[in-house]
């Protein structure tokens, strides 16, 4: 998308991802269930999921994204701050183990990348009609309009009640066959969102510090590259 030599998912959780966006709040452990309560009605947990989004105007979280790269068999980590704040503004900070950052607002995408003294730009729409999950995560898209959605198979909650969800995208040509997300019972809050891309590749995030309507400035988002760095267009 943003650079010749960034694949089409590191974009989408540098999003990459998040498509998952959002998602891995507290290292939920897809593991054994011990004495979980049954989950509500699909419909149900939906709803409250769009409902808590849609009356979010900002949010801020710490994050961790963990890549595999299959054909390497080598998996990648890094940390950061994710901020959004609806409609259309988003930045990625990553701090670890390299700096750089995926501003994105309602006209204009930049990935910096400051060890490179290069900047990457794009129109935003490009962007956000790329991804369903960035659609939702942005304020501009329904889950239930992208998505079909179902509880996971054989288990439907962690072992703390959490509920597990597997989201197939309506869309011809996704890049994922099917998200993994992981929701939290009482908030409703995504705490984990994973999938593996058509090669093959892992991807998984994880959230925590989340921080809800705390009315982050909209300067966040706006980016002027320093001097001496290098810019390129991307169609």
């Amino acid at each position: 998308m943003m650079k010749t030599n960034l694949d089409k998912n590191e974009l989408f959780i540098s999003v990459k991802i998040v498509t998952v966006f959002f998602a891995i709040l507290l290292g939920v452990v897809w593991s054994h269930i011990s004495c979980a309560a049954e989950p509500p009605p699909i419909d149900e947990t939906m709803n409250r999921l769009q409902k808590i989004y849609e009356e979010t105007q900002d949010f801020q979280a710490n994050f961790v994204q963990e890549t595999m790269v299959k054909s390497i068999r080598k998996t990648d980590v890094e940390e950061g701050i994710v901020y959004f704040k609806n409609p259309k503004q988003m930045l990625w900070d990553y701090k670890k183990p390299k700096t750089k950052k995926l501003i994105i607002n309602s006209k204009k995408a930049w990935l910096y990348l400051p060890q490179d003294k290069s900047v990457y730009t794009q129109e935003s729409d490009k962007i956000f009609k790329s991804e369903a999950l960035i659609k939702f995560l942005s304020g501009l898209g329904k889950l239930s309009d992208d998505f079909t959605i179902k509880y996971a198979s054989p288990l439907a909650v962690d072992k703390s009640g959490n509920y597990l969800l597997q989201l197939y995208p309506r869309e011809m040509g996704a890049s994922y066959q099917y998200l993994q997300m992981t929701i939290e019972k009482n908030s409703f809050h995504i705490l984990q969102v994973s999938f593996d891309d058509v090669m093959g590749n892992s991807t998984q995030m994880k959230f925590s510090g989340i921080k809800m309507n705390a009315g982050l400035s909209s300067k966040l988002f706006q980016f002027q590259p320093p001097p001496g760095v290098s810019i390129f267009k991307m169609p």
